[in-house]
């Protein structure tokens, strides 16, 4: 015998990255224990994992989800949680006058959005004589599968994730597509750069968009309220 399913609603939003609305619902019991497995694992590989599954199947399987943005991922995630266990999230977070003592605190899921710092910008001018440059494509979900962060990778993984990233490189009017290219071929190109020119390129990655939203916290022991960046999906894998 078929047994009756509970409709869920349906709700839309606007990819930060691009004016495509998106339509979702709430995740189910089912996706919640994914979510809840990858969140007692605390492995950064197994979250966004879980966070791929739910957001394909919250969005009925219409997006790339392996391709899109992280930031553009984690903005969808975060309106599905918020429609799926609440508005009002609570999550612990560390003081930073002691960096010992944990503070309770709640946040409003629908009132963060991904910020985007103002000297931002892919394309990245290598030599302005010879108008040599390169255009980045932002990190997407197939680059964090091997465990890549630029905040917290050694050299060589650094520049598989430049070499990921890269949508072409340009010497003036000529354009030499990502796609052409051996990943070795690329990985070189950017290991023979002067040390500026590759720092302005880590900059990409620096003020790429992100989820991000201050909060105040108050230490319950000393009273002293300290301001505290949330950014990121871990920070709001709670």
């Amino acid at each position: 015998m078929t047994l009756p399913r509970v409709e869920t609603p349906t709700y839309e939003l606007t990819l930060p990255s691009q004016e495509l609305k998106v339509k979702y619902r709430p995740f189910l019991v089912k996706e919640e224990k994914i979510l809840l497995m990858a969140m007692e694992s605390q492995k950064e590989v197994e979250i966004y994992e879980a966070t791929k599954q739910i957001v394909d199947a919250c969005t009925f399987n219409k997006l790339d989800v392996e391709n899109l943005p992280t930031f553009d991922l984690e903005y969808i995630f975060l309106n599905i949680r918020a429609k799926s266990v609440g508005e009002v999230s609570k999550f612990k977070v560390i003081c930073p006058d002691d960096m010992q003592t944990y503070a309770d605190v709640e946040v409003d899921l629908t009132s963060i959005n991904v910020q985007v710092d103002d000297e931002h910008t892919n394309k990245i001018i290598i030599d302005e004589n010879k108008k040599l440059g390169v255009v980045m494509n932002y990190p997407t979900i197939k680059v964090l599968k091997s465990g890549t962060n630029i905040d917290n990778a050694n050299a060589e993984q650094v520049f598989d994730l430049l070499a990921g990233c890269v949508n072409h490189i340009f010497e003036g009017d000529k354009i030499y597509p990502a796609k052409d290219s051996t990943t070795a071929e690329i990985k070189e190109f950017f290991e023979n750069l002067p040390q500026e020119s590759f720092n302005n390129i880590r900059k990409f990655f620096d003020t790429m968009p992100r989820l991000r939203h201050e909060i105040e916290v108050e230490n319950p022991k000393t009273k002293v309220k300290s301001k505290v960046v949330l950014q990121g999906l871990q920070d709001f894998f709670e």
